[in-house]
């Protein structure tokens, strides 16, 4: 990949500076300027002095990139030229010609430009890939990308952006790609932090998104999917990167969401032993599924989106709009080649791998809920690993359990989660107040609290959907069921101090009034 390493060999010219040999060394790409610069400079000519440059016959030669390398046998001469050969004038029009050339020359060489830096850069990635275990060489090729950047800025104006972009109609959000060598720092991750890792207990508030991001690559590696798909390790950094930039800052729907999800399906893959049930492949779609579910959410949900016709919801028709977007944003950041993880797979392994993906992150849509447990109550008794309807339909579970196991973790943990929830949706409500569309009750800051926004949502939705993943993983009971059962006791015995200090409050009320 790339282009020779000839094709950035610098230019040698060799002069005859009052009877010496001079060697002159300069780069392919220097500007005619710059080389008059420095012929000036090695013949002992003052700067900006017009010059000309001859063969030992007495010929002209170009002083340009272009011109034709020589020898010491056969010297080139700088000679300047008199006030009688180029007088004032002429000579400030040779500079303004020079300067309109030069010009010219940097407009048309724009994609000649776009090709070079590509393929260097293409170079320098393979020697840090391959170089990976050598630190000196890595902050080397880092400064060199960091150069070729600068560069490309000065020369062309500006970074060239990817045709392939993704505009939000509400803030113009767009996907940009990264040609840079990721820059969040590498963490070594502790052995007591990498055992944490594998379980639903881990707490997701103690990490900054650069800890995040490294915890999620070393998911990936941990699982066997950067070999199970040749990824390329740089490919995968830039990937996350690009993941973590196309998840807004709700209060809920957030990256940090993002990561919790997908760490609780890390915790399951290890809880349940599913590398041995599953393939690879399988593991990849789903932690890939659970990094993308949420990207790019807007803060509104499904139903919102419906009712106020936004412009999801009329290119989806009203199906899953918010699901239909997570997706698409997906593959758009996938399509930029830069972060395409799955560059190496064959054709028509990825479109399974893609449809693979979107199924799970449809079913996160929880107007499907009903129908999806449903499905994998009448599989579950009779379970066929080798039946990919059942491996399907198992995977739409797992995802949907992952998606909303807050409450799994301990009370410390989830609890702030619920206060991010109802921020985000009473931001909603009030919403839909102002223009005047339904509001929901479990949304509206006047009629919901903590407790019964939860009590229902765990009995009615949680515990059901894990007691059914139970009876096909029994080991879930203890770390993951029965803490479900707790928090909803705890929330039931919130609500009954609620509902004693509300009527308390009713007495004194009445007390009053007689």
């Amino acid at each position: 990949m790339g282009s020779s390493p000839s094709s950035y060999a610098p230019k040698t010219i060799y002069l005859n500076v009052d009877g010496k040999i001079q060697k002159v060394v300069f780069s392919r790409h220097c500007s005619p300027c710059d080389i008059k610069e420095l012929l000036c400079s090695s013949s002992n000519i003052p700067r900006n002095s017009a010059i000309m440059m001859v063969d030992p016959e007495g010929a002209m030669v170009s002083i340009d990139p272009t011109m034709p390398p020589n020898s010491p046998n056969t010297l080139y001469k700088v000679v300047p030229l008199s006030t009688g050969q180029l007088g004032e004038k002429e000579d400030m029009f040779q500079n303004v010609l020079s300067q309109v050339a030069e010009q010219f020359s940097r407009a048309f060489r724009i994609n000649e430009l776009k090709t070079e830096v590509t393929n260097r850069l293409a170079m320098l990635e393979k020697r840090v890939e391959l170089e990976g275990l050598k630190v000196v060489e890595i902050e080397k090729c880092k400064n060199d990308l960091k150069k070729l950047r600068d560069e490309m800025t000065s020369r062309v104006g500006g970074r060239v952006n990817c045709p392939c972009k993704y505009n939000f109609s509400d803030d113009g959000k767009k996907l940009t790609p990264r040609r840079d060598v990721p820059s969040y720092p590498k963490y070594t991750l502790s052995q007591e932090t990498i055992e944490a890792l594998k379980k639903p207990t881990f707490d997701v508030w103690h990490w900054e998104h650069n800890e995040m991001l490294s915890c999620l690559e070393y998911m990936y590696h941990d699982l066997g999917l950067v070999r199970e798909f040749n990824m390329n390790p740089i490919t995968l950094k830039r990937w996350l990167l690009g993941i973590q930039e196309n998840y807004r800052s709700n209060p809920f729907h957030n990256f940090r969401h993002c990561f919790c999800v997908s760490q609780m399906m890390y915790g399951m893959i290890n809880l349940c032993n599913l590398q041995e049930k599953m393939t690879l492949t399988d593991m990849g779609i789903l932690m890939t599924a659970a990094v993308c579910h949420d990207l790019d959410h807007p803060g509104y949900n499904n139903t919102y989106q419906i009712n106020a016709r936004t412009e999801l919801a009329v290119r989806y028709n009203d199906i899953s709009p918010l699901e239909n977007h997570h997706c698409a944003v997906a593959f758009q950041i996938l399509c930029l080649p830069e972060c395409n993880i799955f560059a190496n797979v064959d054709i028509e392994a990825f479109k399974q791998i893609r449809q693979a993906i979107i199924t799970l992150i449809l079913a996160t849509d929880m107007a499907r809920h009903g129908e999806i447990l449903e499905s994998f109550k009448q599989k579950v008794d009779s379970f066929d690993y080798a039946n990919e309807e059942h491996v399907t339909c198992l995977k739409m579970v797992l995802i949907k359990c992952c998606d909303i196991s807050n409450e799994v973790r301990p009370t410390e943990v989830a609890e702030p989660w619920v206060d991010c929830l109802l921020e985000e949706y009473f931001m909603q409500s009030d919403r839909e107040k102002c223009e005047g569309l339904p509001v929901a009750p479990f949304m509206d800051r006047d009629k919901v609290t903590k407790p019964t926004a939860q009590i229902g949502f765990i009995k009615f939705v949680l515990i059901p959907m894990f007691e059914t993943v139970m009876k096909l993983y029994p080991q879930i009971e203890e770390i993951m069921v029965q803490p479900l059962r707790d928090s909803r006791d705890h929330y039931e015995e919130l609500k009954q101090i609620d509902d004693a200090m509300t009527e308390g409050s009713s007495l004194v009320i009445k007390f009053k009034s007689k």
